[in-house]
Formats: C-alpha cells, sequence, structure tokens
C-alpha cells in the first residue's frame, strides 16, 4: 500500500484512517487496528488534528490530546512493534504520525519568548503570535555505516538491543560535521577502529522518535576492536555464513547487510 506525505488542518476528510495519540502515546485496538471516533468520544474533540497523508486513496489523519485517560476498548500502542508488524505503508503512515505527535508535543510554548504556539494550516510549523518565531518538526540525522574487512562483516551490540541482535554501528551528526566526518568519528569511537573508501548506500526515515538514518558502506582501514562502554557491549567481525540476530528486515541496517550479502553471492 504506497503513502503519500500530505499536510493540513483544515477541510479533513471524513471516513479518514485515525492515528490518536493521547500524551505523546498512541492509541489501538486490543486486535492492532486503529480506532474510530466512536472509541475516541469519551477524550472530547482532539486539540490538533492534522492530515499527515494518503494511503492508498484514503486519508489518514493525526488526533492529538495533550493529556487524557486511556479510552475503555483501547490500549497505549507498541510502537515498535507496530511498525515492524504492519504492513509497509501502514507503518510509513504510524511514523510520520508519530513524528508529527512529537514535534507538536515537544512545541507546546515559543522557545523564544514563552508563549503558547499556534498550528499552522498549510505548512507543518508552529508560529508564535507574540514574537513571530516559527518551530518546525524536528529532524535528527544519524549516519550508520556497515564496515567490511574482506569478506567479514563488523557489528555491534547496544545494551537496549533484543537479546541476540547485532547490527551495523551509528550515531547521531554533530554540528559543523558533514556525514563522512560524523562516520568516521563515530566507528573510531564506538569500535576504535579507522575507516576508508566510504560509499553512500541510501536512507530512511526512522521516527523513534525523529531520526533520518543515513546509511553508508565502507572498508576497514586499521585499527584493533575496542567496544566504547556503555555504548557497545560488544563487537565482532562476522563472515557471511555465520550472522548473528540482524535487525528487522524493514530496517535500512538489515537491507544494508542483505545488499552486501547478495553482491558476495554475486560475485561468487
Amino acid at each position: 500500500m504506497p503513502f503519500t506525505p500530505a499536510y493540513a488542518t483544515t477541510d479533513l476528510p471524513d471516513g479518514a484512517r485515525i492515528f490518536a495519540f493521547v500524551g505523546g502515546q498512541a492509541l489501538i485496538r486490543p486486535d492492532g487496528s486503529l480506532p474510530d471516533g466512536a472509541a475516541l468520544a469519551s477524550l472530547g474533540p482532539a486539540q490538533e488534528r492534522i492530515l499527515v497523508g494518503d494511503l492508498n486513496g484514503e486519508a489518514c489523519v493525526l488526533w492529538l490530546w495533550p493529556e487524557g485517560a486511556v479510552p475503555e476498548g483501547l490500549e497505549v500502542a507498541n510502537l515498535r512493534k507496530l511498525w515492524a508488524q504492519w504492513p509497509e505503508g501502514l507503518a510509513l503512515a504510524l511514523g510520520r504520525a508519530l513524528q508529527l505527535a512529537t514535534w507538536l508535543m515537544d512545541h507546546r510554548y515559543c522557545g523564544r519568548c514563552g508563549h503558547g504556539l499556534e498550528t499552522a494550516a498549510h505548512e507543518p510549523a508552529r508560529h508564535c503570535p507574540a514574537c513571530g518565531h516559527r518551530a518546525y518538526p524536528r529532524i535528527s540525522p544519524v549516519c550508520i555505516g556497515l564496515v567490511l574487512r574482506g569478506s567479514e562483516l563488523l557489528l555491534g551490540r547496544s545494551p537496549h538491543f533484543a537479546p541476540g541482535m547485532y547490527s551495523a554501528l551509528a550515531g547521531f551528526l554533530e554540528a559543523g560535521e558533514n556525514a563522512e566526518e560524523c562516520l568516521r568519528r563515530e566507528i573510531r569511537e564506538e569500535a576504535g577502529v579507522e575507516i576508508c573508501n566510504i560509499r553512500w548506500f541510501g536512507s530512511q526515515s526512522w521516527p523513534f522518535p525523529h531520526s533520518l538514518m543515513l546509511g553508508f558502506i565502507a572498508d576497514y582501514a586499521g585499527g584493533e576492536l575496542c567496544p566504547q562502554p556503555g555504548e557497545i557491549e560488544d563487537l565482532q567481525w562476522f563472515a557471511p555464513d555465520a550472522l548473528p540476530l540482524l535487525p528487522h528486515p524493514r530496517s535500512l541496517a538489515h537491507r544494508m547487510i542483505q545488499a552486501v550479502l547478495d553482491g558476495a553471492k554475486g560475485q561468487g
């Protein structure tokens, strides 16, 4: 199901898919389906209603309440679980709704003068009527790199990963850095090694809560593995035929690993 992002706060269509958030938490039915307006009636009128996009010809709308009790018959969603389980188009719609809900909750007041912000009607912006400041949804770039040493892949474990899962190394881009500088620094900090021959792979919106993953493949250039304390609990070179549990196939990290494996098979 293709998803196309959109934005509007007025003239919202009837019968749209509703992505309901209360205090930053998404609400769903126990069977994992989205609630309708009747199931949300006890919350009263939503403070924000925003068109987030079109899913296969059907409008998707964010309803947001800053606070409120979970209505009977609904429950708080595990967003990462839904993102992995739902069809791709629906997961993309959920991701955009999540990012917009996070933005609205984080920008209720002006960061310059403290006045209450108002949601713009025709662009994703929060406007301050007192000083004119505008706040847009935050996007945090993350550089993720799959490092190769011959046929071996460098993969690491973060303490918050699922048991047994390893992934490519990644970190947030800092002010003043370009993406390649960020990747070199992160690999050096997290693994203690140097890289070379950096090449672009692709990108992915990662709505947990507002990241943009920038994917690269690079070659090992030297150094001994040394996991960064507190960040990486294990780090290894893995042969293609002895890989550990990998991230979800929908993730950019998994797609990078699979592309390398497919390339190696093609060369063989």
